[in-house]
């Protein structure tokens, strides 16, 4: 396996991963979950942003849907989702969400969305839709969600929490320096404002943000976003290995961190008092997001 970068002086090159960032092949049951996938007509982050673990999470009938269309209105330079001018939200997405969530027996369903500027609530309302449907379809199911955000509209925030996810996840996504170069339509300071506004409305509703490192941060600076995160009380946090969508399209990859890198990473996370941690060079917010949920779950309980 191979992954195109940028060298030099606008010259192209070929570079060969190193040898950690290796995936399984898919299984028998990629296939079953690809055909309700399909059927359900709802759009997967698992595709839309090419994301690695397809064929892992998938073998094991997981899957992160996102709603409210495959086009989005910000343009990040890390990200494969297409940017462009979004349809209107189909009525009967929720119900079609839903079933394909109780077709997978999912225990822990993620639920995304692209950012949607265009709509006066900016989905929110639309994103409240899917989580009760999935309630209704599937009682025991938990439900993670992992929107855009809101600007930090309080109001917006609050719709969302009203329909009673079990987590609320968004991502902060890299550290304060570089959100300028790479996510322009982004703040660092309003990402924080989102889930420091989620903990304030439902404080026992656990909460949750990722970064990609390897996009030209320091360590110092990585510590210093999750100690930003801890300020707001932010719960869980996964960390993962950027990796370029496209050659020519996409952010090139600064630098790999080793398995070692990554561990020494949540090790010190953990000792902010971060209830789950993830890291390693697969982790993506929505990858094992079940296990994350289920320990950040459990110590919250222990803390009383």
């Amino acid at each position: 396996m191979e992954l195109n970068v940028l060298h030099g002086e606008g010259r192209k090159a070929r570079r060969r991963l190193p040898p950690w960032l290796k995936r399984p092949l898919p299984s028998g049951q990629f296939v079953r979950t690809q055909a309700v996938v399909a059927q359900s007509g709802v759009a997967t982050v698992c595709q839309e942003a090419r994301c690695p673990n397809l064929s892992e999470c998938w073998s094991k009938r997981h899957a992160t849907f996102m709603i409210l269309g495959d086009k989005c209105t910000r343009r990040c330079h890390y990200c494969a989702v297409t940017t462009a001018r979004p349809e209107p939200p189909t009525a009967d997405e929720p119900d079609r969400l839903a079933r394909a969530v109780g077709e997978l027996g999912l225990r822990h369903v993620v639920l995304t969305a692209v950012a949607r500027d265009d709509l006066k609530d900016e989905g929110a309302n639309h994103f409240a839709r899917c989580v009760t449907a999935i309630r209704l379809e599937s009682p025991n199911t938990t439900v993670e969600v992992l929107p855009a955000d809101f600007h930090a509209r309080k109001e917006c925030i609050q719709t969302l929490c009203d329909s009673g996810p079990e987590l609320y996840n968004h991502n902060i996504e890299m550290v304060e320096r570089l959100t300028p170069q790479f996510r322009p339509q982004g703040r660092y300071a309003r990402s924080l404002e989102v889930l420091r506004v989620a903990k304030e409305i439902a404080p026992r509703m656990i909460t949750k943000s990722g970064l990609m490192i390897g996009l030209g941060e320091t360590v110092d600076e990585l510590h210093q976003t999750f100690r930003d995160l801890r300020d707001v009380h932010c719960d869980a946090l996964t960390i993962g290995q950027y990796l370029q969508p496209t050659l020519d399209n996409h952010a090139p990859v600064a630098r790999y961190y080793t398995p070692e890198e990554f561990d020494t990473l949540g090790e010190y996370a953990k000792g902010l008092g971060f209830l789950g941690v993830a890291a390693g060079p697969f982790v993506r917010s929505s990858y094992n997001a079940e296990e994350i949920f289920v320990e950040s779950k459990r110590r919250l309980a222990e803390a009383g």
